[in-house]
């Protein structure tokens, strides 16, 4: 095939998919291929080899003849026909129709283009200047001084608000939140302490004073501060608090273990040595270290191997599990996000903790979902609902705006004071998967995902950056839309996005509306 058939092809497998609203990566997933090799497929720089035609075509529920039909058909510009894929799109009142007829003039078609790709640019701009406004607000500067030099305006990718956190999520999401090393050398410690399957705190606290040299105490809690642990790597104390219960002590104690390990054998500085980019927070390399204390705890306390046989035999059984390995929920499905080895891999999951006011203080995703930073997440999202329901795990098969569909458990997990939830701690526990995985969960035998429509529930990121239009529980316009106002109109939310189908059997924009047929009356 030459190139100009390769390009005829790719843009109207491109077409295809967004005319049933299909994100690339997700159609890369179910492809078994990689996104970019998909986007150098749909722009005409590779050729589609048969079997993956057949199979995206079946996806796309197009016959062969079909396809080669159409690909004689007149097509939008590639330029515009980007456009299609942005959701300001909608509220801008153009459909496919008009950029056809727009193609055939190639001024206007480039003009349209390079404006749009100016604004988003210069949005891009904006937020990269705000994040530099942010840093440089809380940055100390002696009067007279240069301002401080950074890396922000190197590196495009830099997101407004890109905290030390992102940065540590973002670092365990390209390892997959695996590390042999770790593994390894946890599983070396079990061995040589004759560590049994179940672990005890006052094993483990024998284990810190014979194998590290460790001298554990304990003392009363203080009113005056919250500190549950501290430990002293020059002196070798570690100072806990005798209220902590045994599950939470275990792992306190198992944590530090892995701290001294790292300082002692320098196990971080060779993990973070491969990481590839620089990290551009100072605080990072800190909280990496705290992260990978606490995996070689969860590795001490739930070697691999075990875990894994009891995770495949009762099917990610999450309350099971806490009662065969003597450990929290929240440490269960921390770990069930660490079966990422290659010759034993478990169910692709992610991981958030959120509070009742939808924060997000924990998240991980190896499924390639989006989740909100610093704002409050999506009401209809299953980690949320179930604050609704405490005593009953909450289970939902969910589709994001991509296309994406997952199914999704959540548990509340409350740690009352003086009998008091407000001056406890209250926390929903969730975990996820692709809705195709569904099949290897307990919790799913009950719920076959026999009809998505009807089964998935619409959910988003959180409401400034949802790409829904008529969301009933929107609580904020969405940046994603040109901000539209028509008093005569009244969606069912009042901060849902006015887009074109909603003036489908609308007057045309400027005329008088008739009386008695008022909208939003």
């Amino acid at each position: 095939m030459d190139g100009s058939y390769n390009l005829h092809m790719g843009q109207r497998l491109r077409e295809l998919r967004l005319e049933r609203g299909l994100q690339q990566g997700e159609v890369a997933r179910r492809l078994s291929v990689s996104p970019a090799y998909l986007s150098l497929i749909e722009k005409g720089k590779r050729a589609v080899q048969l079997p993956l035609l057949f199979k995206a075509l079946e996806l796309y529920g197009v016959t062969m003849e079909q396809f080669m039909a159409s690909l004689g058909e007149r097509h939008v510009d590639d330029g515009l026909a980007k456009l299609l894929d942005e959701p300001l799109l909608r509220s801008l009142n153009l459909t496919e129709e008009d950029l056809q007829s727009l193609s055939a003039e190639p001024k206007v078609a480039t003009t349209i283009t390079a404006l749009f790709n100016m604004f988003k640019n210069t949005r891009s701009q904006l937020d990269n200047l705000l994040h530099s406004v942010a840093r440089g607000a809380g940055r100390p500067q002696s009067k007279g001084a240069a301002a401080p030099a950074t890396d922000d305006a190197a590196d495009g990718a830099l997101r407004f608000d890109y905290s030390p956190f992102d940065e540590v999520i973002d670092f365990l999401e390209q390892h997959g939140n695996w590390f042999k090393v770790l593994e390894e050398r946890a599983d070396e410690l079990r061995r040589d302490t004759k560590l049994g399957a179940r672990v005890s705190s006052h094993e483990l606290a024998e284990v810190l004073r014979a194998r590290l040299g460790v001298e554990v105490r304990f003392v009363a809690p203080s009113e005056e501060s919250s500190v549950v642990r501290r430990w002293d790597p020059d002196g070798g104390v570690l100072t806990l608090s005798s209220a902590m219960f045994e599950q939470r002590l275990k792992f306190q104690l198992a944590a530090t273990a892995g701290l001294r390990i790292l300082d002692d054998e320098r196990l971080h500085v060779r993990i973070l040595a491969g990481a590839g980019a620089p990290q551009r927070h100072v605080e990072t390399q800190k909280l990496l270290k705290i992260h990978l204390a606490n995996y070689f705890a969860g590795a001490l306390l739930l070697p691999y191997d075990d875990f894994f046989r009891e995770v495949t035999r009762t099917r990610y059984d999450v309350e099971l599990l806490t009662s065969l390995f003597e450990s929290s929920y929240e440490t269960v499905a921390h770990r069930i996000c660490n079966l990422s080895d290659p010759r034993k891999r478990g169910v692709p999951f992610h991981f958030s903790r959120v509070d009742v006011a939808g924060n997000i203080s924990k998240r991980y995703s190896q499924t390639g979902i989006r989740f909100p930073a610093g704002t409050g997440s999506c009401p209809k999202w299953a980690t949320n609902l179930a604050f609704l329901t405490p005593n009953v795990l909450a289970r939902q098969y969910s589709v994001f705006p991509d296309g994406a569909t997952y199914f999704c458990f959540a548990k509340v997990i409350s740690s009352p004071e003086q009998g008091s939830l407000a001056r406890g701690t209250v926390y929903a526990i969730g975990l996820g998967t692709y809705a195709d995985n569904a099949r290897h969960l307990v919790y799913a035998d009950d719920m076959p995902f026999a009809d998505p429509r009807k089964m998935a529930v619409p959910v988003g990121t959180t409401c400034r950056f949802c790409e829904r239009a008529d969301c009933n529980q929107r609580a904020a316009p969405s940046y994603k839309y040109a901000f539209r106002v028509d008093e005569y109109t009244k969606k069912d939310n009042f901060f849902s996005p006015l887009v074109s189908s909603d003036d489908a059997d609308a007057p045309a924009a400027g005329r008088p509306v008739t009386p008695g047929r008022r909208r939003g009356a």
